[in-house]
């Protein structure tokens, strides 16, 4: 099963559900999942939970524990919050860097699945009549305890867009897009180094060239080890092809160690 993660607390991830269920013929089923309804189309679950989705570490083993099955794949439908109220669609894996602030462990990160986030940017640019902006976001926050693959998509980022009805159905579609056609998609693959919060020149690279990212790591979480570089990689569901750096964006000694590591590694080193 592939899984539709939501959160009562949300009320962008309550808007996007309400669009999957009213859109996409899910249908309510007399299964529980933290005490809320699962709703079922095909192969697809909507589940919902209590409490903020960012602390749900080891939530595949919930799933498994609760309902029987694990996960294939989980898309986290969630709220963006920024100081600058930014009106955005946004997609991005978890993990921490450093010190997990927002949820997950120290040094933790999620398994990134770079098709999938890379038809979401897509079909979110696409479908975007509302001027807003769509980007990837650099990888943060938690949960980064899940042995499967999994993205957070977002509306962001404030009260009045997460409310937004055609925000939601966005979501929602793009949603539906990605679980139906992931699998099948076939793009070379690159962990991204450097650049702000929401990685603009990575975003670029993936909405005008074949280039999916993994895990991005900001400028702000940099001097990053090859430690951290060698788990995005392992951290990448299926081959990496690529490391990438927006050079102007990263520190000096990151942007060497990422061509080190490249050259070890046979990968192909972009420099932007």
């Amino acid at each position: 099963m592939e899984v539709i993660m939501s959160t009562k607390v949300d009320p962008a991830s309550v808007n996007i559900v309400e669009k999957l269920v009213e859109n996409f013929g899910f249908k309510e089923t007399e299964e529980v999942f933290d005490n809320n309804p699962v709703y079922i189309k095909g192969n697809m679950a909507i589940l919902t939970t209590n409490d903020e989705m960012i602390y749900y570490d080891n939530l595949d083993s919930g799933i498994e524990r609760q309902l029987g099955f694990k996960p294939e794949i989980i898309a986290f439908a969630s709220r963006h919050s920024s100081r600058q109220k930014l009106p955005a669609l946004t997609v991005h894996v978890t993990g921490n860097w450093g010190k997990a602030m927002y949820g997950g462990k120290d040094g933790s990160l999620a398994v990134a699945e770079p098709r999938a986030m890379k038809l979401a940017l897509l079909k979110m640019k696409e479908l975007n009549d509302l001027g807003w902006t769509v980007c990837y976001e650099a990888t943060h926050h938690g949960p980064s305890e899940l042995e499967v693959p999994s993205f957070f998509i977002e509306i962001g980022s404030s009260e009045e867009e997460w409310m937004n009805d055609k925000a939601g159905e966005i979501i929602a579609e793009t949603i539906v897009h990605v679980l139906e056609n992931y699998k099948r998609a076939g793009f070379p693959v690159a962990i991204g180094i450097g650049g702000g919060h929401y990685v603009p020149k990575q975003t670029k690279r993936a909405l005008e060239t074949e280039l999916a990212f993994s895990h991005m790591a900001p400028k702000y979480a940099h001097p990053l080890s090859r430690e951290m570089l060698l788990k995005a990689i392992e951290r990448t569901s299926g081959k990496v092809d690529a490391i990438y750096v927006d050079w102007r964006g990263s520190k000096g000694e990151t942007r060497q160690m990422a061509r080190n590591l490249a050259e070890e590694l046979d990968l192909e080193f972009i420099r932007d």
